[in-house]
């Protein structure tokens, strides 16, 4: 089952509600700012949606951030104009992520991982041996599981609460933990929705941590059809779908498709999975870029809308997690099975593949296709240079591979060093 974005929508919107109708019916404008809330009253059941919601739009933005700036870096978007608003910075662009470039996506992610986690520890501590009965206790511990993962394939060191710097891998290891307890609770609750989200994120985080076998393991639970998103809204310009609305033309045209592999391949397939369009009234981007001047504007569909969802993971997602345990035990076979089988559905050519290592570059690419424009593609890059996996991928040479800690961070941490 699919999370809609209406569903967690109108959950944001149920607090803004009863507010508007008290300063309206007062007749009154005036607003009176009754100054920090006493973190006591955070305590009060009354209180967890709120805190888990919040904990939700933490990491809908932190996706947002990471996955359009991760985008230009893995070249999965060309930068097509400014570099201020929404725009690819000149660091950005020749794949470099500097550190006093990388203090907003690391403090929004670092913030949806703390609210998630806080969220968790507040709800235990208030209902005692009862909270493993709580709803909210249950979707925190997928944000929390989520907030991490998103962290540990993103950034290249790892800091907990100001604490030292550790390896990025304490996300992953926060992570699995915190959807191995959620796959328990969801169970417990009966919650499927939530049960199949915790799943397929556990068999993320464990390919990402070499445990092949535990990640085929909780795939092949998975649909072929299942998606779990983040949504995001129209009601305030923060929660829109960062990817869409920096081309939309309103005013800003500040990425494209061309000189990607995605131009061609969609010129040449038309996978649905890759779309992207082109306006003759407005046929260059909206800067320009380098010494290549104005580029070739073609916008990417797969964001299509300002309300436009993210993929945390899809049934899809959890084929290639089989197909990559199946070629690291050397079944080509098997595994060029499963890396087609979208691509069968789709009625789209298979890739074809006589050696490991021709296996091996058609599970990157059908990973880049599948899950083009979601924060991914920088996490894989990494662990397959560092596991030394054959197979040709997109040119990454020169091009950072995560997202450094940013220098805010380095100076005000007194344990970071």
């Amino acid at each position: 089952m699919t999370m809609t974005t209406t569903s967690l929508r109108t959950r944001l919107t149920f607090g803004l509600v009863p507010l508007a109708a008290l300063i309206l019916g007062a007749c009154s404008l005036e607003v009176t700012n009754p100054g920090p809330v006493n973190a006591t009253y955070l305590d009060d059941k009354a209180a967890f949606p709120a805190l888990v919601n919040g904990a939700g739009r933490d990491l809908a933005e932190a996706l947002n951030w990471l996955s359009y700036t991760g985008a230009a870096v893995a070249r999965e978007l060309h930068p097509a104009g400014s570099t201020g608003s929404f725009g690819i910075t000149p660091s950005q662009q020749g794949g470099k992520l500097i550190d006093d470039e990388t203090g907003t996506h690391w403090q929004l992610a670092q913030r949806a991982r703390w609210t998630s986690e806080s969220a968790i520890t507040r709800i235990k501590t208030v209902l005692g041996s009862s909270y493993a009965t709580n709803a909210q206790y249950l979707q925190a511990l997928v944000w929390a599981g989520y907030s991490n993962r998103l962290l540990g394939e993103n950034f290249c060191d790892g800091v907990i609460n100001g604490g030292a710097k550790e390896a990025y891998t304490v996300y992953l290891n926060r992570s699995e933990a915190h959807f191995t307890e959620a796959i328990a609770v969801a169970t417990t609750q009966n919650n499927t929705t939530l049960l199949n989200a915790a799943k397929a994120g556990r068999a993320s985080v464990r390919l990402l941590k070499k445990d092949l076998a535990g990640a085929a393991t909780d795939a092949a639970g998975l649909a072929d059809s299942y998606a779990y998103k983040m949504p995001y809204n129209i009601l305030d310009a923060d929660q829109y779908n960062r990817i869409y609305w920096s081309t939309a033309n309103a005013p800003y045209r500040a990425h494209t498709v061309w000189g990607t592999y995605y131009e061609a391949y969609y010129t040449q397939t038309k996978d649905p999975r890759t779309p992207w369009g082109l306006d003759p009234k407005n046929p260059v981007g909206d800067a320009a870029v380098g010494n290549l001047g104005k580029v070739p504007w073609y916008f990417e569909l797969k964001h299509g809308a300002k309300d436009s969802p993210i993929n945390l993971t899809t049934g899809w997602e959890m084929r290639l997690v089989e197909a990559e345990a199946k070629l690291t035990a050397g079944d080509i076979g098997g595994a060029m099975t499963l890396v087609n089988k979208h691509r069968v559905a789709l009625n789209l050519a298979p890739w074809v593949a006589a050696t490991a290592t021709e296996a091996w570059t058609a599970l990157k690419r059908e990973r880049g296709i599948e899950m083009w424009l979601e924060a991914r593609r920088l996490g894989d890059f990494r662990r397959w240079a560092a596991n030394g996996t054959p197979g040709a991928s997109d040119d990454m040479t020169g091009r950072d591979l995560c997202f450094v800690t940013p220098r805010a961070e380095k100076e005000s941490n007194p344990s970071f060093k």
